[in-house]
């Protein structure tokens, strides 16, 4: 059972205190609540080594796909495969980070994976900023928390910077128009950038000029110039890109393989991202405490949520009994991708039947916990809940 704390004060005094106010956008506050999961210190210890235990199984899964050519079974799109290889071949630093969706840990339950946030993740104010305001604002100690994803991501970009001299810091960040949660989440990721000695701009994909000899331009509407940029981060899926762009998809290939500029995240991520790569892990991993059976049809005789490979914000997801018959579902634009099939775990439920799913960031090691509280499908709708060690 989940256990809660309310808090009294809101974090807005101690973000503005600490010049934090401008993140905190009208889609912020409203999926945050004053509310925080209490966990134990043990908990708080299994959930990041859960984390680190998954990625070295996650990289081990990518190199059994790509050692064997399982794109397809991935659902990865053919033109976006010389990419990935070189991506994966050659990478210094380039994944800045990702999240593990997670089931259990909550009164001593296994922790189970549920998926990998590994190309395009959100949460980052949310985890980052606006539930250590939350401790702040009423006099608890930072200590209590699972959380140095701030300070890990100006890390990553550090380190990126010395993997990487032949590039110059200028980065580009990108996001599609009229998103405006994202454009919160990229800002963090900014700031993390800047204090990293980083040079950092905005621009939407759709004025983003591409130049397959040159490099990734943004064109300044004031003077006419073109100012280029070495380091290029979008928060756009990349299978967005590959299946809507795909002559895009080619010119930002040229572009990685004859170093004018580096992705981020890198192209090799949207292994991770595929739901195909559950049941690659179950395949190499059978019966690993962290995982849960997946297939690529349904269990027989167990309850299962059916997936498809690149559904996001918990669209087109059905549960399925043991029967094959819906329990529930939720619609969605992904229907037609090929699907998989994983175990169904309850999600841990606080006394007023709401489901709460575990958030761990991976940023070069587990840095960052957070929650989401919704129904058994945790959609766009569903809250973020801090996390308090008691």
């Amino acid at each position: 059972m989940i256990r809660l704390k309310t808090l009294a004060n809101s974090p807005l005094q101690t973000l503005k205190d600490e010049g934090w106010k401008w993140m905190l956008g009208e889609d912020t506050l409203p999926y945050v609540t004053n509310d925080m999961v209490i966990v134990s210190e043990k908990t708080a210890e299994d959930y990041y080594n859960a984390g680190n235990e998954l990625y070295e199984m996650f990289i081990k899964a990518a190199e059994h796909v790509i050692k064997n050519d399982l794109y397809e079974e991935l659902g990865i799109p053919p033109h976006l495969v010389p990419l990935i290889k070189y991506s994966w071949e050659n990478d210094k630093g380039w994944h800045l980070y990702g999240r593990f969706d997670l089931a259990g840990g909550i009164d001593g339950k296994p922790i189970k994976l549920i998926e990998y946030n590994a190309d395009t993740a959100t949460c980052i104010p949310e985890t980052a900023i606006v539930q250590w305001a939350s401790l702040k604002a009423n006099g608890f100690d930072d200590s209590l928390q699972f959380n140095t994803l701030y300070e890990s991501l100006v890390g990553a970009f550090e380190s990126l910077r010395e993997e990487n001299p032949e590039f110059h810091p200028s980065l580009l960040i990108s996001t599609m128009a009229g998103f405006p949660e994202d454009d919160t989440n990229m800002e963090i990721l900014a700031e993390a950038a800047k204090e990293a000695g980083f040079e950092v701009a905005f621009e939407n994909i759709e004025k983003v000029d591409f130049s397959p000899n040159e490099g990734i331009f943004k064109h300044s509407l004031t003077d006419g110039s073109f100012t280029k940029f070495d380091y290029w981060f979008k928060l756009i899926p990349w299978e967005f890109i590959a299946w809507d762009e795909p002559e895009l998809c080619k010119i930002i290939t040229d572009i990685c393989m004859d170093e004018k500029a580096i992705v981020l995240n890198p192209a090799y991520t949207l292994l991770f991202q595929s739901k195909g790569i559950l049941k690659i892990l179950w395949d190499l991993f059978p019966n690993h405490p962290l995982l849960l059976e997946t297939k690529s049809s349904p269990i027989s005789g167990k309850n299962c949520i059916e997936k498809v490979m690149f559904g996001r914000e918990g669209a087109n997801v059905r549960i399925i009994n043991g029967r094959n018959e819906t329990v529930t579902f939720s619609s969605g634009e992904y229907a037609e991708q090929n699907k998989i099939y994983q175990e169904f775990i309850d999600f841990p439920m606080d006394d007023s039947g709401n489901y709460y799913q575990a958030g761990v960031f991976y940023v070069g090691e587990s840095c960052g916990l957070g929650f989401r509280k919704g129904g058994k499908i945790l959609d766009n709708t569903a809250q973020f809940c801090g996390h308090l060690i008691a």
